[in-house]
């Protein structure tokens, strides 16, 4: 079992740990159970939440020397330091090979302990100045739903710890299984790219829906970013506008996203070939497949396979 632990502290936020519950916590009839699910807090006992209840957690930072994956679901008020223990503890978790995740303002508390220096990271744009203020070596992308680099992962907003959340599950366990378990939470298995997340959000593009799901049942077909532009009766440029305020990513890398996010499904459900499944998803050849499969997901289509294969 992967143990998870999710590091709290007063006043803990109620609906960020409640992403990390529901994905890695919870037991669902019909859904195998993976994960093993702790909490620890660096003074145990009575621990206030945003809610106004106070919880009881009974575990201290001990509990991080054996986690597989911490996650910091909120670090509040944000302006927070990291005592000199909790650094300690994350650091050492680190350095053994545990993934420190983070949710929402999450983010400060692991950017204190200096991992995130010289890489991207994202959190809730409302806090994305206030972040790049204070640490000037992360590279904050807030038009990310997440970032993952393997080792450190952040999320952008409450609602995003769910993205970053399953996104870890489909790493773990593959996409089958992510899926399994988002339709038990009645939430979409995946968001593709990112979401642009501007105060008002962009209004509805219901032609960009249309573009999308028409393409989607394509992807077998040679279809190009001029392509999709000339399907919606637009130019590149508006096109690639248009992507970037409602999905925050390209054309052309939504596109590579859904081909790759298929030839998962095929590698976990049939026996295709990898030559008939790149035909499939528009990827011409198993050389091309496998050189964007991993680069997409790390590893190779065949190893993915045998990791993953839907019984």
């Amino acid at each position: 079992m992967h143990r998870v632990v999710t590091l709290v502290r007063p006043v803990q936020s109620t609906f960020e740990l409640g992403c990390a519950v529901e994905v890695f916590g919870t037991k669902r009839p019909g859904v195998p159970q993976h994960y093993a699910f702790e909490t620890c807090a660096e003074t145990p006992g009575p621990v206030p939440t945003t809610g106004g209840y106070t919880m009881s957690v009974s575990q201290g930072l001990s509990v991080l020397e054996t986690a597989d994956t911490v996650i910091i679901p909120g670090w509040l008020p944000v302006e927070e330091p990291l005592s000199d223990a909790v650094r300690r503890a994350l650091l050492r978790a680190h350095a053994r090979g545990a993934r420190l995740v983070t949710i929402c303002s999450g983010v400060f508390a692991l950017a204190r302990t200096g991992l995130l220096d010289g890489r991207s990271a994202t959190t809730h744009w409302a806090r994305a100045e206030q972040l790049r203020r204070e640490f000037p070596r992360v590279r904050v992308e807030p038009e990310r739903l997440y970032v993952d680099h393997g080792d450190v992962a952040t999320s952008a907003g409450a609602g995003a710890g769910f993205d970053l959340c399953l996104h870890l599950v489909r790493r773990d366990h593959g996409a089958a299984y992510a899926a399994l378990l988002a339709r038990h939470m009645v939430l979409p298995p995946q968001r593709e790219g990112g979401r642009a997340r501007y105060a008002p959000p962009p209004p509805p593009d219901d032609a960009l829906d249309g573009l999308l799901k028409w393409a989607d049942e394509r992807l077998g077909t040679p279809l190009s970013v001029d392509g999709l532009a000339a399907h919606l009766g637009v130019s590149r440029r508006t096109l690639a506008r248009r992507f970037a305020d409602r999905l925050g990513t390209s054309p052309g890398a939504w596109l590579l996203s859904r081909r790759v996010a298929t030839a998962r499904t095929l590698l976990e459900e049939t026996d295709l070939p990898v030559e008939a499944i790149a035909a499939r998803v528009g990827l011409a050849s198993a050389v091309n497949l496998r050189r964007r499969f991993r680069a997409h997901t790390g590893t190779t289509p065949g190893a993915y396979r045998r990791a993953f294969r839907v019984p």
